[in-house]
């Protein structure tokens, strides 16, 4: 797992007018090729009278996946802009269409380049660019004596809480990032002067607008 990536956090859209001319960005986060091409199929089907629906998708770990298409557009104008726009950003795990409305003017191969480019654009930042940042969840189980120490210790570190469970112990659910998971194991162990039982479990993706 990568220790972080930026991609998007939902589906959005976004509409801009050029000479007349309806640009529709969306964007979506999609996991595989097979989700990036139905993204694009049901957009497609959604603006089936559009005179262009133009996409692109980069998905992979090491970007490994990257296509694009100018649906009818001159070669070069639509897909690659769109595609260049998520390389530009770092986005990864990310599909965009742009839909064209034509609107009677003419742009010209370097009007359309700049077009498609403000489109997809407009529908990543609807789609609201975000970090996932790869945490390990430790979760720390301590007698009730030990609970307002490690809870005010932990704030004070400012580590990212989950559950808090509340049975005969307290277990406090944590998520360092990934690559600090073990020195915060010594950390919660001298914390709680070795009274606490710590559990190691597995690695996921945590939510961040700014990278920690």
């Amino acid at each position: 797992m990568l220790a972080h990536f930026k991609t998007i956090q939902s589906y959005g859209s976004s509409e801009i007018i050029i000479k007349k001319s309806r640009f529709i960005g969306h964007a979506k986060p999609v996991e595989s090729e097979e989700e990036a091409i139905r993204f694009i199929e049901a957009i497609k089907k959604e603006h089936k009278l559009a005179t262009h629906n133009c996409s692109a998708y980069v998905i992979g770990e090491r970007d490994q996946i990257q296509k694009q298409s100018d649906d009818g557009e001159p070669s070069g104008t639509a897909g690659k802009p769109i595609l260049e726009v998520i390389k530009h950003q770092g986005l990864k795990n990310v599909a965009v269409v742009v839909t064209r409305y034509f609107g009677g003017i003419l742009l010209g191969a370097g009007g359309l380049v700049r077009a498609y480019t403000d489109g997809a654009v407009a529908g990543i930042e609807a789609a609201q660019p975000i970090y996932k940042v790869n945490h390990r969840q430790v979760q720390i189980e301590v007698d009730y004596t030990w609970y307002g120490k490690l809870e005010n210790e932990l704030r004070n570190q400012g580590m990212l809480l989950g559950e808090i469970q509340f049975t005969d112990k307290v277990i406090v659910t944590c998520y360092p990032l990934a690559e600090e998971a073990d020195s915060f194991v010594s950390w919660a162990t001298d914390v709680t002067q070795g009274q606490g039982v710590i559990h190691v479990g597995e690695n996921e993706y945590m939510i961040h607008k700014n990278l920690p």
